[in-house]
């Protein structure tokens, strides 16, 4: 029996329209995104079978090309298909923070930021810069590798400030252990940007710490007091 053959309102897609997208499960979700399935099997059985060997969803999400294509079902075309829903998941998010004030809505500011560091297997250091309402302007990724005093170079980070006219900026990097404590040495750095940013007028919001299932904010810690003229 295919999935054409079910009653209307046990077909995935045909639930998600009826009920929404947050009434699906998992696979069935997937099973959306797969559309078909393969010889002897749904589209809704092959996506129990892909999460049971990725082990859940987000290790679906969030596989290298060759992690994905390497899976009966799948392929460059799919895994294209999946880039390209990642990829407007980001802008999506990044259009709020375009919109709102950033500073007032930090929920939104982890959002976005797990989105785009938590899968990374490597450090890597961001920023948001913002206006003067603290609406975001860009994000940028500026180093990678070991998030410490001789990694990251406050200079550059001044000087993309000023190229993008900020008023206000926001630090991010993840932490690939998963821990998201920030250590004395984020804190050692955080405390060197917000002297050098003070120096041309560009106020240091926050420094949020990237988690496997937290992300933790310096400001809201109390660790932004005293590093500067903030």
């Amino acid at each position: 029996m295919t999935i054409k053959d079910w009653p209307a309102d046990e077909r995935p897609r045909e639930k998600l329209l009826a009920h929404g997208p947050s009434q699906l499960s998992d696979a069935e979700l997937l099973a959306i995104f797969l559309r078909i399935g393969i010889k002897g099997k749904s589209a809704v059985d092959l996506a129990r079978d892909l999460l049971v060997e990725f082990g859940g969803l987000r290790h679906i999400l969030e596989a290298s090309q060759e992690q994905f294509c390497a899976h009966l079902g799948l392929g460059p075309a799919k895994f294209a298909q999946l880039q390209a829903v990642l990829e407007m998941s980001h802008r999506h998010l990044q259009q709020d923070l375009q919109r709102q004030d950033a500073f007032t809505n930090p929920e939104l500011v982890r959002s976005y930021l797990t989105s785009r560091l938590r899968h990374r297997q490597h450090e890597v250091f961001s920023c948001l810069f913002l206006d003067a309402q603290h609406r975001l302007i860009v994000y940028e990724e500026l180093f990678q590798g070991s998030i410490d005093g001789a990694s990251v170079y406050p200079r550059e980070v001044v000087k993309r400030a000023l190229a993008h006219n900020a008023a206000a900026v926001i630090f991010a990097h993840n932490h690939p252990s998963g821990v998201a404590e920030p250590s004395v040495s984020d804190e050692r750095i955080t405390g060197r940007l917000i002297k050098a940013l003070d120096l041309v007028e560009v106020r240091t919001l926050d420094h949020f710490i990237v988690g496997e299932g937290q992300v933790v904010s310096m400001a809201e810690r109390g660790l932004l007091h005293g590093m500067g003229g903030n």
